[in-house]
């Protein structure tokens, strides 16, 4: 993953703190340069095009988030306990960081680069819980289910943000539920929903 400059992070991290507020993809320098702190020429110098920049903040959010993930679950064999530990992941870090996690719920489903964030890990884990009996569904809803994942993740973190729930609660909730739905035993689903999650790495 491309590294990003101390100048582009600051600059990337208020895109996505105005990209959730406005709920649009398209920003002017002012108004970015003021919520970044820093000068209109810095946009200009660390900013190649300002039309192209809610798709690169979303492909580096994504591939950031992606990465972050599977390093915190790497050790992990079972795939419905790395299922419930990726999803609570996201809900958790929506209540530490609440600009990133509305900028995911107003954007994610319909930005390519942001679903791949929410479908390319879970299939390969959710395929292998399946090969492994893990989960008990037609292959032929495999998109459905991923679908389900996503969706049940988004909704959690919603609840956080809205004060409607702990994130907690909330993840634990969604992965019990999720675990169930793909055959998961009620008992074991609320044990692996609840067990203490790892930290998220930061990326060197």
């Amino acid at each position: 993953m491309t590294q990003l400059s101390t100048a582009q992070r600051r600059i990337y991290k208020a895109a996505v703190r105005l990209f959730a507020e406005k709920g649009a993809t398209q920003l002017n320098v002012s108004d970015l340069a003021q919520e970044a702190g820093v000068a209109r020429g810095t946009i200009y110098n660390n900013v190649e095009n300002m039309d192209q920049l809610f798709q690169q903040v979303a492909s580096q959010l994504s591939k950031e988030m992606h990465q972050r993930v599977y390093h915190s679950f790497a050790a992990v064999e079972d795939p419905a306990e790395r299922l419930s530990i990726g999803m609570r992941l996201f809900i958790r870090r929506t209540h530490e960081e609440p600009h990133w996690g509305a900028f995911l719920n107003r954007f994610a489903l319909g930005d390519v680069s942001l679903r791949e964030m929410f479908y390319s890990q879970a299939t390969t884990d959710v395929l292998t819980g399946l090969e492994k009996g893990r989960y008990r569904f037609p292959q032929s809803h495999l998109a459905s289910v991923i679908s389900l994942i996503a969706c049940s993740t988004l909704g959690a973190m919603l609840l956080v943000l809205e004060g409607i729930k702990t994130w907690r609660d909330a993840g634990s909730e969604a992965a019990e539920l999720v675990l169930r739905a793909l055959g998961v035993p009620e008992d074991e689903a609320q044990r692996l929903a609840s067990i203490e999650l790892p930290l998220l790495p930061a990326l060197d």
